[in-house]
């Protein structure tokens, strides 16, 4: 069994923190489980441009307000507490916080080693086994 608070992972080489975001890995490739399952923030009047090339990500909200702008379509799209969105075809998109931080629970496939951070092009590297 694996339990993992946000506590203990904050500060660490787990908690990764970019412009505008921070991103706490609560399961990570070593874990086994396929896939990594992160608790993110964006800060509130953040912008960021994003496209996972090399993974799928699914992405629910549990607090404040932002919305995503699907890159190819120019859509965007309301995020509030209870909206998941994924990114199933490594979609280039821009989330945005708009009322609060935007609060995440993001899960990974192929599971993150936990000690990524976007590359130039706002995606992650594969990682090595």
């Amino acid at each position: 069994m694996i339990v993992v608070t946000s506590a203990e992972i904050e500060n660490t080489t787990r908690h990764a923190t970019g412009p505008g975001w921070d991103s706490k890995r609560m399961i990570i490739k070593r874990d086994g489980m396929g896939f990594s399952v992160h608790e993110t923030r964006v800060r509130e009047g953040s912008e960021l441009q994003l496209e996972y090339k090399n993974h799928v990500e699914a992405n629910y909200c549990y607090a404040g307000e932002g919305e995503v702008t699907d890159v190819a379509t120019g859509i965007t799209y309301l995020i509030e507490p209870g909206t998941i969105y994924a990114l199933e075809n490594h979609d280039a998109h821009i989330v945005r916080a708009i009322k609060g931080d935007l609060h995440l629970v993001c899960i990974f496939n192929p599971a993150l080693t936990g000690f990524e951070t976007h590359t130039d092009d706002g995606s992650y590297d594969i990682p090595d086994d």
